[in-house]
Formats: C-alpha cells, sequence, structure tokens
C-alpha cells in the first residue's frame, strides 16, 4: 500500500516545541511546519537539551516531516545597517537552533529592499547568506528560499530573483527553494487551471529548476491574479481554485516534498485544518 502523502499545516508551539507534533496528529498531518521560537520576538529563550530530546522523541514517535520557518522581523536585505545586522543575528540562531534539533529545512523569505531597490536588494540577500552559509560551515541545515507575493517592496516574487540568490551563493547545495502557490498567483503567475499550472511549472523548472524544490506552500489566494496581495484562503475557496491542487497533489515529483498549508484555522468557528487537509487527501488519491 502507498504511503501517505506528505500533507500538513504550521503547527503552533505554544506551550512548548514538542507539542507541534501531538497537534499535527491531532489533525492527520504527515508533515508540519513551525516556528522555532516567537516568530515576532528577537530574542528566544535558549534550548535546553530537555527541549531538544523531548522534541526528537516527539518526532519519532509520530513519524511526522518536519520544516522551520524563520521570523517574519527578519529581513537580510535591509538597507539599515543596524537592522540588517540585527536580522544576520537573529537568522544564525534561527539557523543554529534548527541544526540542533535536527530540523532538515529552514524555510525563509529573502527580504525586502525598503527603497533601495530590488538590484541592490537581491545583492544585499546574497551577501547575507553567503556569510551565513559561512558561518554556519558543517552544517547539513538547508535554507528555502520562499517566492513571495511581491507586495511592497518585497523581494522574490519572480522566479529569476530565486535563481539570482541561487547562483551567486558559494554554497548553492544548501540553498532550495519553497514554492508558495498564493504568493505566485498573486505576483502573477497564473495557476488556475491544469494547463496553465503546468506552464508555470515548466517555466519554474527552466529558471530555477525542480530539483531544487524542497518545499511546497499550499495555499488558496483571497485576491486576483498579479494583485501583489499576500492573503491566504481556504483550499477551493480562493481564487485560483481546486484544478491547480488536484494538479499538484498528483504531480509524482512531488511525492516526497512536503505540501504545508498556511491557510486561516477557522470558519465560522469551525476547525478548518482537517477539512483543507481533507481536501487536499482526497485529491491525492489515483
Amino acid at each position: 500500500m502507498d504511503r501517505k502523502p506528505l500533507l500538513g499545516a504550521h503547527m503552533s508551539i505554544a506551550g512548548g516545541l514538542h507539542l507541534a507534533f501531538e497537534r499535527g496528529e491531532a489533525v492527520g498531518c504527515t508533515a508540519i511546519q513551525i516556528f522555532t521560537s516567537n516568530a515576532t520576538q528577537w530574542k528566544s529563550k535558549p534550548l535546553s537539551e530537555d527541549d531538544i530530546q523531548t522534541f526528537t522523541r516527539e518526532q519519532k514517535r509520530t513519524g511526522i516531516k518536519v520544516v522551520a520557518h524563520d521570523s517574519y522581523l527578519i529581513n537580510l536585505g535591509s538597507p539599515d545597517r543596524g537592522l540588517l545586522e540585527q536580522s544576520r543575528r537573529a537568522f544564525l540562531e534561527e539557523m543554529e537552533r534548527c541544526e540542533r534539533l535536527g530540523i532538515p529545512v529552514l524555510v525563509m523569505h529573502p527580504g525586502s529592499h525598503r527603497g533601495a531597490g530590488e538590484d541592490e536588494g537581491l545583492r544585499t540577500v546574497s551577501q547575507s547568506l553567503n556569510k551565513l552559509l559561512k558561518a554556519t560551515a558543517g552544517y547539513s541545515l538547508i535554507v528555502a528560499l520562499e517566492n513571495t507575493a511581491g507586495q511592497g517592496s518585497a523581494l522574490g516574487h519572480s522566479f529569476a530573483h530565486l535563481q539570482r540568490l541561487l547562483s551567486e551563493s558559494i554554497r548553492p547545495e544548501r540553498l532550495a527553494v519553497c514554492f508558495d502557490t498564493c504568493h505566485a498567483f498573486a505576483a502573477g503567475y497564473d495557476l488556475r487551471t491544469e494547463k496553465s499550472f503546468r506552464r508555470v511549472l515548466e517555466e519554474f523548472d527552466k529558471v530555477v529548476g525542480l530539483n531544487k524544490l524542497k518545499v511546497i506552500h499550499v495555499n488558496d489566494c483571497k485576491k486576483d491574479l498579479g494583485s501583489r496581495v499576500d492573503r491566504h484562503e481556504h483550499i477551493g475557496r480562493g481564487k485560483i481554485g481546486l484544478e491547480c491542487f488536484r494538479t499538484l497533489m498528483q504531480e509524482p515529483r512531488f511525492r516526497e516534498v512536503p505540501k504545508l498549508m498556511e491557510t486561516p484555522k477557522e470558519l465560522d468557528g469551525v476547525d478548518m485544518d482537517p477539512v483543507n487537509l481533507g481536501i487536499l487527501a482526497k485529491m491525492a488519491a489515483p
């Protein structure tokens, strides 16, 4: 019998990192995404040996694959020198936490140029990543660059941006990509039909390479194609629609790629993670 697809959602770490596995297990996840600390604070509580052992034990007990996402405060493309250095220190700490916890992939938003322009912003991100990869020589951790919706001065909204960051890396083997369906759609990549979605995949493969795709964020989009507005919606209830997700779930090349939702947790008082996961799981069936 075929193994279940790697499918899940972002899970809360409230009360302890290890509790994310129990929460994921309760709604049927085979993969989860977590923050390794409070995503809205610069300072994080140091990991204890007990934290690491409990986390590892729960991961083994459940068999759930886990990836991490970095803090929303971090901006590795900032033109502000103070904020840039603070971001670099914070991201290094994120990398260290993931390595200690045995988390194989850390997803990150490339950053924002904040008026400095895309070329300068991408140059700064490349420099930041190279410093961080050099500082973590010997780590097994992979950093996955997430495509963005292009809201404001966000970098990474085009496949060309991602390719540039990969090509300028001193350790490209330690960089990968996280593809977010909502972000891609908002940035102007049409995913609404099987045909158009496959065209986007072909473009991604040509520019970036599907071999670099290590995580997929499975989110519908509240806003229209090319809106540049990052607003996630429940599966099939947004502007992308179901055909894209059916194609994605049945694509054999994505079988071993964790597919993780960042959709709203509730709708009219109903816990929506099991609902959205159920829709996707049915689509994965032959």
